[in-house]
């Protein structure tokens, strides 16, 4: 009997023990910990995010209408111009040889004109006298049809020869007219951007137009051509206020305003986008054709309303979360809502209905049910209970 008490003890012990460390190292109860913050007053501005192309308000592209040899070259790459500066020359030996030919063409054709006038009075004469010795019984009708014939004959040459004389004229005004082409001048002022031609390169101009030069008109105002989405189009008006960076300068912020939105569309890879032509000022020349500009367009303004973060609106305490998500499917829809702490312990999620406004990404505008200084949730978590704060139990 002393033997099977000894055991029954140390059984009673054993238990003891093994109850004591699950007691010891089981893991703290847990509890729900929500984060809050104030609900206040300040300036919503919402805007529409898009990349765009800085480029020049107007880009003028330099060609040649004659073919020929690049003579003389006087600009390069961002040579300030004037309107009809001299900019190149292209070789004009065969154009002069063409002017010099088309005014001996001229001259022939003229000297044809004073020929015909004389062979007409000749002809006149001739008729005239023919018809008085008719009258006389001198000649034969026949003389007479020759004479008027002849006198016709020298009228066409006449008109013929004076229209040779307008074509020459034509002949000689197109010849003059390549020869001033090959002297290329500046259309616009401006600053040559590209240069495409070389002293001594051949251009041939026989099917299209080569260019030579590129030259941006005024550097000091330029455009950024932003594609933006076809979602955010809607929100984008003319006249709006435009804020932009670029890689160069970083840290700097150039603004504009939006001048046209485009009315065609640009589809690449089945998304949909639209230009958007925003008017930029670059008195100090920082911006640089080409440059790739994050653009911020700002869509509308709200000034000193009641405002919430964006992730207050979306959040839902655990334990409702399903009970929500089944009155959505029934609804349909559900209005905007946040949650705030409330009961006699302070820590009882209760849903207030808002009225949402717009909306920067961060903060939303809201109205109903909310006023400043109040606390809403925005995110939960489980907190773990102390150790030292649990009653050891009894065994």
């Amino acid at each position: 009997m002393k033997k099977k008490r000894h055991l029954l003890f140390w059984g009673i012990a054993l238990i003891a023990i093994i109850s004591g460390l699950y007691l010891l190292l089981r893991e703290p109860s847990q509890e729900v910990v929500y984060s809050t913050v104030l609900v206040e007053r300040g300036d919503i501005i919402q805007t529409v995010s898009a990349t765009g192309t800085l480029q020049a308000v107007n880009t003028v592209e330099v060609g040649t209408q004659v073919s020929g040899t690049i003579e003389e070259i006087f600009v390069d790459y961002n040579s300030p111009v004037k309107k009809g500066q001299v900019i190149a020359k292209i070789d004009s030996t065969l154009f002069r040889t063409e002017v010099l030919k088309a005014e001996a063409d001229l001259a022939s054709a003229k000297a044809s004109v004073e020929e015909a006038q004389a062979e007409l009075v000749e002809a006149v004469k001739n008729a005239n006298r023919q018809k008085t010795l008719y009258a006389s019984d001198f000649v034969a009708e026949s003389e007479v049809d020759a004479a008027l014939t002849a006198l016709s004959t020298a009228q066409a040459r006449l008109t013929s020869s004076k229209a040779s004389v307008l074509q020459a004229e034509a002949a000689l005004e197109k010849a003059r007219t390549n020869m001033r082409y090959t002297t290329i001048a500046s259309p616009v002022d401006g600053v040559v951007i590209a240069k495409d031609v070389s002293a001594g390169q051949t251009v041939a101009a026989s099917l299209q137009t080569p260019t030579l030069f590129t030259i941006a008109e005024d550097l000091s105002l330029m455009q950024v051509e932003a594609d933006v989405d076809e979602a955010d189009i809607g929100y984008v008006k003319e006249g709006a206020h435009v804020s932009f960076y670029v890689d160069a300068y970083p840290e700097e912020t150039f603004t504009g305003k939006v001048r046209q939105v485009r009315l065609q569309p640009v589809k690449t890879e089945n998304v949909v986008t639209y230009t958007v032509v925003i008017d930029v000022s670059n008195p100090q020349l920082l911006l640089k054709p080409g440059m790739t500009a994050n653009v911020s367009i700002q869509a509308a303004t709200a000034w000193n309303v009641l405002k919430v973060p964006s992730m207050a609106l979306r959040f839902v305490p655990e334990s409702d979360t399903a009970k929500w998500n089944q009155a959505d499917a029934l609804n349909n829809t559900r209005g905007a809502a946040v949650w705030v702490l409330s009961g006699q312990d302070g820590k009882t999620p209760q849903r207030i209905p808002v009225r949402t406004g717009i909306s920067d990404g961060s903060f939303t505008e809201v109205e109903g049910g909310l006023e400043e200084g109040m606390r809403v949730i925005v995110s939960s978590s489980h907190g773990a209970t102390s150790r030292s704060n649990r009653r050891p139990r009894p065994f």
